[in-house]
C-alpha cells in the first residue's frame, strides 16, 4: 500500500493488482488524479481496508489474476461495491472475466493493453463521470437471463457422470431453477417398457405418486391421457395444460391446486433411435403463463440433454456391470464356481496380513481327488466334471464363511482357514476327508480325497507354506490314499 503525495481535488481511490510492479506502475502514472490512493494485492486485502465502502472509485487490473482461482474473490469484491464506481482493466485474451464480473454488480472496463497515457485517461473520465449507473434489465433480457441460467443449471445436473438415480434428482433439483417452477419430475421408461417415477423435487409435501396414485406402471395408469407427464411419454408429444380443468379429471385437479399447482407442462425425452420416447420432463407451475418461442426451444435442447444424460447413465450402469462380470470371471473357476488358483493366491496374501497384524493362526488345507485320472480314463471327461463339482459343493456345505475353498488346479484344491491351528485344521479336514468319502457321485461308485494340513509359521511366506502343506499331501498319497497328513514345521 502507498498514498500518492500530490493531491488533485479529494478523490479517494484503490488499485487491486497482485504484482508489486504493476501497482508501482499504475501509482507512478495515475496516483497524481486521486488525493488518497491505495494499493492491495488482492481481494482480502482490499476489502480490509478502512473507508473501502466509501472510495470513489476501484481500480482492478485483472493482469496476472487466474479466472479460475481468483474469480470468487474479485467477484466477492465487485459485489461489495453495492454500485459504487469501479473501472477495470481487462487483458484482451481474457475477456471471460466481463461477462462474469458484470453479474456481480455494474462496472466499466477497458482493454488491456494500455499507454500510461491512455490509462490515465480513461481513470480520469471514470472519476469525472460519478457511479455507474445500475442497469435496468427489460423483461426480454430477463428471460433471456433466466433461460441462460436453466441451461447452465441443467449442465451441471448432467456433468456428474452417476447413477440414473442420482443424476434425475439433480436434474429435478435444477429444472425448479427456473422462475415458476413450483415441482419438477423425470418419468422414466424403463427397459421392459414400464413407465415409473423416477425422481421429483420442489414443493414441500407434494408428491406425485400419491397424487397419480402410483409410482410405477405409469402407461397403465387412468389418468395417462390426463397427466401431461404421462402423455408426453406416451405419447411422444409436448404437453401443456395450462388449465386443470382441462384435463377431464377434476379429481387431479383439485390434488395439484392443493400444493399451488396451476399448469402443468411436459416434454418427451427423445430416445437414441426410432421407437418411443425415454420419458419425459414435467414441469409444474404456481401460476399459469404462455412461452416464447426462446423458452420452449430451449426446453426442447434441454430434454434432448437429458437424454445424452439418460444414456450416458445407462452406459455407465452397463459398465459397471461388466466390471462385475469381468471380475467374476477373472476370479471364479467356471467348472466349480469356486476361487480359482490366481484369486486364491491373492486371498492367501491378504490373510496371512491380517494373522499377523492380529496375531491370529492360520490354517491351510490342500486336498486332490485320488486316482481322478482313472475316474477321466474310464468315465469320460463329463463324468469327470461332474465329480469335481458334486465335490465342490459338498465341501462348501463343511466350510465355514470365514473360510475361502479354492480350486488350485485340475482335482486339486484348497481350504484358507483363518483363526484356525494346526489342531483345528486337522479336525476339519477329517471332516472332509469323512464327508467326501461318503457323498454319493454320479457315474462313479466312490470317491476318496487325500489332504495336507499346515499352520502358518511365524515369519512364513505364503509359498513356503504352500511347499509345507503340499509335502503333507505328497505323505498322504505315499501313506495310502484317502488320509490327512499334518505339515512338518
Amino acid at each position: 500500500m502507498s498514498q500518492q503525495a500530490a493531491p488533485q481535488g479529494s478523490r479517494t481511490g484503490l488499485f487491486v493488482n497482485p504484482a508489486a510492479a504493476r501497482r508501482a506502475e499504475f501509482d507512478a502514472a495515475c496516483g497524481s488524479l486521486f488525493s488518497d490512493l491505495q494499493l492491495a494485492d488482492g481481494a482480502d486485502a482490499a476489502l480490509a481496508l478502512p473507508g473501502f465502502e466509501r472510495l470513489d472509485l476501484l481500480v482492478i487490473d485483472l493482469e496476472r489474476f487466474d479466472p479460475e482461482l481468483d474469480h470468487a474473490d474479485l467477484a466477492r469484491l465487485v459485489t461489495a461495491r453495492a454500485g459504487a464506481p469501479t473501472f477495470v482493466v481487462c487483458p484482451f485474451a481474457n475477456a471471460r472475466w466481463l461477462p462474469a464480473l458484470m453479474a456481480c454488480g455494474p462496472i466499466e472496463y477497458a482493454i488491456a493493453p494500455l499507454e500510461d497515457e491512455d490509462l490515465a485517461d480513461a481513470v480520469r473520465a471514470r472519476l469525472a463521470s460519478g457511479p455507474t449507473p445500475a442497469a435496468v434489465p427489460s423483461p426480454r433480457e430477463r428471460e433471456l437471463d433466466a433461460l441462460h441460467t436453466l441451461r447452465t443449471q441443467v449442465r451441471l445436473a448432467l456433468g456428474g457422470g452417476e447413477d440414473l438415480a442420482a443424476l434425475s434428482e439433480r436434474l429435478c433439483q435444477a429444472l425448479c431453477s427456473w422462475p415458476g417452477v413450483a415441482h419438477a419430475a423425470l418419468f422414466y421408461l424403463q427397459p421392459g417398457g414400464d413407465l415409473q417415477l423416477q425422481a421429483q423435487h420442489g414443493e414441500r409435501g407434494l408428491n406425485l405418486a400419491k397424487v397419480l396414485g402410483r409410482g410405477e406402471r405409469l402407461l397403465q395408469s387412468p389418468l395417462r391421457h390426463a397427466f401431461p407427464g404421462l402423455l408426453a411419454a406416451s405419447a411422444n408429444t409436448i404437453a401443456l395444460l395450462d388449465d386443470l380443468d382441462k384435463s377431464g379429471e377434476p379429481a387431479l385437479a383439485d390434488k395439484l391446486r392443493e400444493h399451488g399447482v396451476h399448469m402443468v407442462l411436459a416434454l418427451p425425452i427423445p430416445s437414441s433411435g426410432p421407437g418411443a420416447p425415454r420419458g419425459s420432463l414435467c414441469l409444474l407451475f404456481r401460476e399459469a403463463r404462455s412461452f416464447s418461442r426462446d423458452e420452449l426451444d430451449t426446453l426442447a435442447e434441454l430434454s434432448d440433454l437429458a437424454a445424452v444424460g439418460l444414456r450416458l447413465a445407462d452406459l455407465n450402469r452397463e459398465s459397471e456391470e461388466m466390471l462385475v462380470r469381468v471380475t467374476h470371471l477373472s476370479t471364479l473357476d467356471a467348472l466349480t464356481g469356486i476361487a480359482n488358483r490366481r484369486h486364491g493366491e491373492t486371498l492367501l496374501e491378504q490373510e496371512i496380513k491380517r494373522a499377523r497384524r492380529y496375531k491370529l493362526p492360520l490354517a491351510l488345507i490342500a486336498f486332490d481327488i485320488d486316482r481322478f485320472k482313472g475316474v477321466n480314463d474310464r468315465y469320460g471327461h463329463p463324468v469327470g466334471d461332474m465329480v469335481l463339482r458334486t465335490l465342490t459343493d459338498a465341501a462348501r456345505k463343511l466350510v465355514r464363511a470365514s473360510d475361502v475353498l479354492v480350486r488350485a488346479g485340475g482335482e486339486e484344491f484348497q481350504v484358507i482357514a483363518p483363526h484356525t491351528s494346526a489342531i483345528d485344521g486337522l479336525k476339519m479336514a477329517e471332516k472332509l476327508r469323512t464327508a467326501i468319502e461318503g457323498t454319493a457321485m454320479p457315474g462313479v461308485d466312490q470317491v476318496t480325497i487325500s489332504l495336507g494340513v499346515a499352520q502358518l509359521g511365524e515369519h512364513e511366506s505364503a509359498d513356503s507354506l504352500t511347499v509345507r502343506v503340499n509335502a503333507a499331501l505328497a505323505r498322504a498319497k505315499r501313506a495310502g490314499r484317502n488320509c490327512v497328513e499334518l505339515a512338518m514345521g
